[in-house]
């Protein structure tokens, strides 16, 4: 008995617990808990007196990152289409507005409802101003300048680049050149190359570095956008552009578009009626003779070399007269039912129009044009 117990305590291994018979048995492991709460306590203790010590030179670093405001004086910056959030801060610093590029983009991260207002234009800023409140002027577009033109329905083509140079400031020999570019402004097949009648009129905004070209292919674009929306086929742009640009010219009034179209269009799809299927125009005269005019002269009226003349050459003229808008594009897709061969305005002050089946009618109502005439010397009839 005394020999097994031996041999189980100092030698093989002890069956109840596997360690080997004949070493010393192994000590578990017992934290001692004392100890650990107490080096817890000094470490922590150590933290919180460095956190004293540095906690007020973290504040000045943060704040270091972004002015105090409110800043003072006065700075223009220039934001551009397409910059995005860190393009805009890096603006904001060299212009001395904000102190660093991450404060900006800090404030519109808390306030990305803002920074998705941010158009682009010339904004008048203060310097050296906290990020956030640049932030908030840079979201009001009261605080927006920015180039605008408004081109009305019915201009030439190179009347178009005149009112563009006047407001961007952009020469006019840019925009002549521009105009040459078919491929870059974007003109479909039907344009053949010519911008006329393409340059959409509508109110416009561009940026401060917009280029002739930038500018006219917008113009283009917008085009291209009214003759999709109108459901118009490609095969039928360039004959509805030109139809379109002569009932820009030639109606009196809104009101009188769509019956202006019904008279061109009855003009050329009857050849044996009294206008011997020529639309009669005076306003494609006057665009080929290059003059703004009420009525053309009889010189002018009787030149045949003109090849806009279409008193003199039937069908339509070989490209738009003018750059129309919406509406005389839709007249000229949807003109309306009548029989009429014939229309005058009496009155080109009001636009008043009448509209003939005959040509003796036709006549009867040119009296009271010529009456117009006749009370305003200065129209130059």
């Amino acid at each position: 008995m005394t020999q097994r117990l031996d041999q189980e305590i100092f030698g093989g291994a002890n069956p109840r617990t596997g360690e080997p018979v004949g070493e010393p048995p192994r000590r578990r492991f017992v934290p001692n808990v004392f100890a650990l709460l107490l080096s817890l306590a000094v470490v922590l203790g150590g933290a919180y007196g460095v956190y004293r010590v540095a906690a007020p030179a973290i504040s000045d670093f943060v704040a270091s990152e972004d002015y105090p405001g409110p800043g003072s004086g006065s700075v223009d910056v220039v934001i551009n289409d397409g910059d995005s959030g860190r393009v805009i801060a890096a603006t904001l610093v060299r212009a001395g507005v904000i102190k660093t590029s991450s404060s900006f983009v800090d404030a519109s991260g808390d306030e990305p409802e803002l920074a998705k207002k941010i158009q682009p234009g010339t904004y008048t800023l203060q310097k050296e101003m906290r990020a956030v409140d640049a932030l908030g002027l840079l979201a009001d577009p009261k605080n927006r300048s920015v180039d605008r033109v408004t081109i009305p329905e019915g201009l030439w083509a190179s009347e178009i680049y005149e009112r563009l140079s006047k407001a961007t400031g952009v020469p006019l020999k840019n925009y002549t050149a521009a105009a040459k570019d078919a491929k870059a402004l974007g003109l479909p097949a039907a344009a053949k190359g010519n911008p006329e009648g393409w340059l959409f009129p509508s109110t416009y905004e561009f940026g401060p570095k917009a280029t002739a070209t930038e500018q006219l292919a917008t113009l283009v674009d917008q085009a291209i956008k009214v003759m999709t929306a109108e459901k118009i086929p490609e095969s039928k742009w360039e004959e509805t552009m030109i139809m379109a640009s002569i009932i820009e010219s030639e109606a009196g009034s809104s009101a009188d578009r769509r019956k202006v179209s019904r008279v061109f269009y009855n003009r050329l799809e009857n050849p044996s009626a009294e206008t011997v299927g020529m639309l009669q125009s005076d306003a494609t005269v006057s665009y080929g003779a290059k003059r703004r005019a009420v009525a053309p002269t009889a010189q002018e009226l009787a030149d045949k070399s003109n090849p806009y003349n279409t008193r003199q050459h039937k069908g339509l003229p070989p490209g738009p007269i003018s750059n129309p808008g919406r509406d005389s594009i839709d007249a000229a897709v949807k003109p309306a039912k009548g029989p009429w061969f014939f229309f005058v305005t009496v009155n080109p002050d009001t636009g008043e129009t009448k509209f003939s089946e005959t040509y003796a009618q036709f006549l009867q109502d040119s009296q009271e044009f010529a009456q117009w005439c006749v009370e305003n010397p200065e129209a130059k009839c």
